[in-house]
């Protein structure tokens, strides 16, 4: 099967960490025997061969300035919650170039005698309108994926809800990363017949216990033997709920006053997060790390004493990659009931789940899990397990070839 693929976002070099699940579901199809060709905006900070991982990759330009290179690589939202005035002016000329990119690429292929089987569109805003339309043109099945920040925007506004439901209109099958993600594409238009759930997966040889980036990681922060390390990961931004880590970190210092809380990643709330910090006056036992790459992400889990993520419903996640690979590096979790945690955590077997935007209650557990070794260590196991039964990005990417395979069937 030839699959060409339309994406806002692509890991900008080997091993960077924006998106790294387009990434592997494009990978994972090659893996599979299909040959994928994958288009995104271009960046200035692109770093990627024409093919990698058997991916072909190709990047368009469409910013008629410089100021106006702000389409996708999470740059567009302001705190994944509201479009930046640059991407709405950047968004009529992201749009007709990633149209015009397809149509290209399609009519390439054509004229080759090499066609295109499937058009998937990542995000269905704001790629799937191009997609949807571009995909009729040529009489293509059409897959739409849904990621997270896409169904929030298309929730909150009467005009982006409106052209998700004309995608969705046009789309074979739906895929969503969370049981919660698909309920509201559905109520957006998406058909429940052709909506397929399919949570992402997890690298396990990368994400795995390792007990000597453990104590690398513990020497690199200046921890003494037994100091709790508890971790937070991911892009600070309002949805990640970091802020609700913090006023639990008070509490959890008034039983454990040497434990260090470090916050891995970058985003809009960086220097918010930080005066927060100061306010509550516990900046000393708080490190801010910056973003990482794919390797020393690993390496900072396979550290952590407790993995915490506070996610809130500000700004829609579907399901966080890093719970997954903090589960893959058999750390104890504490997360918020929200998205697609449920959907992968039962509370008190592979983590603890607590209420969203509960300071207190994430203090009490994150508590619990360092006081209790044993307990915290068999969540952890318990967590790596179901990884590798159930939620490899081998298995993910069976599932979406089962998508693939009934779109076309089902045009055909």
């Amino acid at each position: 099967m030839r699959i060409v693929m339309l994406a806002s976002s692509y890991p900008k070099y080997p091993g960077e960490t924006t998106a790294p699940f387009i990434e592997e579901i494009a990978a994972g199809a090659v893996a599979r025997g299909h040959q994928v060709t994958l288009l995104a905006p271009w960046h200035p900070d692109i770093r990627r061969a024409p093919q990698e991982r058997g991916v072909d990759l190709r990047f368009f330009r469409y910013a008629p300035h410089p100021a106006l290179n702000i389409w996708g690589y999470a740059q567009s939202l302001l705190s994944d919650t509201h479009i930046k005035r640059r991407a709405l002016l950047a968004a009529p000329f992201a749009l007709g170039a990633s149209a015009l990119a397809l149509l290209r690429t399609l009519n390439a292929a054509h004229r080759a005698g090499k066609p295109f089987d499937l058009v998937q569109a990542h995000w269905v805003l704001p790629n799937g309108p191009p997609a949807a339309l571009v995909a009729r043109m040529h009489h293509l099945p059409l897959v739409i994926s849904l990621h997270g920040s896409d169904i929030y925007l298309a929730e909150r506004g009467r005009i982006a809800g409106q052209v998700a439901r004309a995608a969705f209109a046009q789309a074979d099958a739906v895929t969503a990363c969370s049981g919660d993600l698909g309920q509201r594409g559905i109520s957006l238009g998406a058909k429940a017949a052709k909506t397929s759930i399919i949570p992402y997966g997890v690298n396990i040889r990368e994400f795995r216990p390792d007990p000597q980036a453990q104590a690398a990681v513990r020497a690199e922060l200046g921890l003494g033997e037994g100091v709790p390390l508890v971790i937070g990961l991911g892009r600070l931004v309002a949805k990640k709920g970091f802020g609700v880590l913090l006023d639990a970190w008070p509490q959890v210092l008034r039983s454990y006053p040497q434990a260090l809380l470090c916050i891995v990643g970058y985003g809009d709330l960086r220097a918010q997060l930080e005066a927060q910090a100061q306010r509550l006056g516990i900046a000393a036992q708080v490190r801010f790390t910056g973003q990482l790459d794919r390797q020393r992400t690993a390496h900072y889990l396979a550290a952590a004493d407790v993995f915490a993520l506070p996610i809130v419903r500000e700004g829609v996640d579907g399901l966080p990659n890093v719970l997954l690979e903090a589960m893959g590096a058999a750390r104890p979790v504490v997360a918020s009931r929200v998205a697609g945690v449920p959907d992968v955590i039962a509370d008190g077997v592979h983590g603890l789940i607590v209420a969203e935007r509960d300071p207190a209650a994430l203090a009490h557990a994150i508590i619990r899990l360092i006081a209790d070794r044993p307990f915290a260590e068999g969540l952890g196991c318990a967590a790596r397990r179901r990884i590798e039964e159930e939620l490899t990005w081998e298995k993910t990417c069976e599932r979406f070839e089962r998508v693939y395979q009934q779109a076309l069937g089902g045009r055909r």
